[in-house]
């Protein structure tokens, strides 16, 4: 596909649970690995070093902006405020007849670690460059979710059109109007010498009941 110099990038996906993970990972894609726990102290640490230099994230699962694609637009008021981008999706859900999101750390902190990622390796997925997955990123920080949803976008230049490409785009949108979601996460990275500039990961969720959030 071309880019034009407008041209941004979307994803969105959303898990219930480790099951329905499983079934959205299939189609041939390799299997997500997890952290092997029982090796020796000395080599778990050279695997582990070994594996950030190697790309574990599915093949032909992200994408990569072509040279120059988003050279011509202007990122320098380019921010994010979380409790506008709050009252902006809450807006928009309640418009909906649906229940307000609230703000949460945890989700925010997955949202971060994510967009920092896909920054620093210039693409857009919903796979790590370790090949972790929105559920894993998410329980990784602590949360403990029944539900949860990933919406990610590229070379927007303002919450606002991130917010609007989601709408427009139907599994985005789903996972905005998700009516069993209570909380959500935000970030954003900038990152002026990639291809794409801006990373844009939104997080939505639901606590298991009884479970920290």
């Amino acid at each position: 596909m071309g880019y034009a110099p407008n041209d941004v990038a979307l994803k969105g996906v959303n898990l219930r649970n480790h099951f329905e993970t499983a079934e959205l990972y299939q189609s041939g894609q390799p299997k997500v690995l997890d952290e092997v726990v029982s090796e020796p102290r000395a080599k778990k640490s050279s695997s582990r070093s070994a594996s950030l230099k190697t790309d574990r994230a599915p093949k032909n699962s992200y994408e990569k902006a072509p040279k120059g694609a988003f050279a011509s637009r202007n990122y320098k008021k380019t921010r994010l405020n979380k409790k506008q981008a709050l009252a902006m999706i809450n807006k928009y859900r309640l418009s909906k007849k649906l229940s307000r999101l609230t703000l949460n750390k945890k989700l925010s902190r997955a949202a971060k670690i994510h967009a920092k990622d896909l920054a620093r390796h210039d693409r857009i997925s919903h796979f790590g460059f370790d090949g972790s997955d929105p559920w894993q990123r998410i329980k990784q920080t602590g949360y403990k979710a029944a539900l949860a949803a990933e919406n990610v976008g590229t070379g927007q230049a303002s919450m606002k059109e991130v917010f609007v490409g989601w709408q427009k785009s139907p599994g985005h949108n789903e996972n905005l109007l998700l009516s069993d979601a209570t909380q959500m996460g935000i970030a954003l990275v900038k990152a002026p010498g990639t291809e794409y500039k801006t990373f844009w990961v939104l997080e939505l969720g639901s606590p298991l009941k009884g479970g920290a959030s």
